[in-house]
């Protein structure tokens, strides 16, 4: 577009392009900064985007900052769900908990003949046990 000045009067490209003849100027002083923001958005949606698949896509901007933010790289919030936004990254939603035990089953059910007293006059008189089902996150 600059190598039109010279077969164009600025009058004539800022009609053209509707600004006013300030305001072609302006853009023509500070062109560059809007190159250089698009870059940096450029390389920010990158590492945004890689973070997201990092995460099998689970994370969202508030997790996906403080990961960028270990690696040095310091952005607002904001600024990263803007970015998630742009690229259409939508984290996937925790599923709601499932209860899988049964307390309504038929089968017989022992007595408590310990009646939370769990004080004995000595040892191996009073003996307990529990049996614990799948924990999240522990393997086993």
């Amino acid at each position: 577009m600059l190598e039109h000045l010279l077969c164009f009067s600025v009058v004539r490209m800022a009609k053209v392009f509707g600004v006013s003849r300030s305001g072609f100027y302006y853009w023509i002083k500070h062109r560059h900064k809007a190159i250089q923001r698009e870059v940096t958005r450029q390389e920010l949606d990158t590492k945004v985007k890689e973070a997201f698949d990092n995460s099998k896509g689970r994370d969202g901007s508030r997790r996906i900052q403080k990961e960028l933010a270990e690696n040095g790289d310091n952005r607002n919030v904001k600024t990263i769900a803007a970015s998630m936004k742009r690229q259409d990254l939508t984290p996937k939603a925790a599923r709601k908990f499932k209860c899988t035990t049964d307390s309504k089953h038929k089968m017989p059910v022992a007595p408590n003949l310990l009646a939370q007293d769990f004080n004995a006059e000595a040892p191996n008189q009073k003996w307990a046990g529990d049996i614990t089902y799948g924990v999240p996150g522990v393997q086993g």
